[in-house]
């Protein structure tokens, strides 16, 4: 497994280097944002460690351009700011766990483990919820057997809402994912968009699966 090390500490770096290389896993490095997102959207990692400080991009922005190209990969942040809303918008930013400076090594190789399961549970190429069915590699949704035709906007909320099964999605995730993290609504945009995609797939059905959580955003469970 390969991990991207974003981080501008290079003492950190040595020691982080020396240790995962010692857990078996490969490991490249970037020293700034530029060249960090740079090699994210290039290459193929299992994991990233992203620090939020840095030279020339900060790792939020980086979390976030990473997430509207729809690169999924399990991002650890590491930083020193520790408060509750530091690490409230680097979740909400599309990172997967948050650790902060300093930290053991153990903990860390603990958290990499807990991202990297979950990940292993949820990236499949088909999600299903009652009757519904994503295939991602067929591009393709079927509700009881019949294809669902949407619109590609209506097809990123439904997988992020699928993806995240259970959970609700706050709106600034929604519309991070759909539109992109610079996009700013005019005319309730989200909601009209969820609005259509509801009439698709719950329509006349007796179960419906996409549900509004006031104050927060939406949900997909049964």
């Amino acid at each position: 497994m390969s991990i991207l090390i974003v981080e501008d500490e290079k003492k950190l770096v040595d020691i982080l280097k020396i240790a995962l290389k010692g857990e078996r896993y490969s490991v490249d490095v970037a020293y700034d944002g530029e060249d960090g997102l740079a090699k994210a959207t290039k290459n193929n990692y299992s994991l990233i460690l992203l620090d939020i400080m840095l030279p020339k991009k900060d790792g939020l922005t980086i979390c976030r351009e990473l997430r509207a190209r729809e690169i999924h990969t399990p991002i650890i942040m590491l930083t020193a700011r520790g408060s509750e809303e530091d690490r409230v918008e680097g979740l909400n930013a599309g990172a997967d766990d948050y650790l902060i400076k300093p930290f053991g090594l153990n903990e860390l190789f603990a958290r990499i483990r807990a991202v990297l399961r979950r990940r292993k549970k949820t990236d499949s190429d088909v999600s299903k919820v009652a009757d519904l069915v994503m295939d991602r590699k067929k591009h393709e949704v079927t509700r009881s057997g019949v294809v669902v035709p949407l619109t590609p906007k209506e097809y990123k909320l439904l997988d992020i809402l699928l993806s995240n099964y259970g959970e609700a999605i706050n709106r600034r995730k929604l519309i991070d994912h759909a539109w992109g993290p610079s996009f700013e609504e005019t005319n309730n945009e989200l909601n009209v968009h969820i609005k259509y995609l509801r009439n698709k797939i719950d329509g006349n059905k007796s179960k419906s699966l996409i549900h509004t959580i006031r104050g927060v955003g939406f949900i997909l469970k049964e």
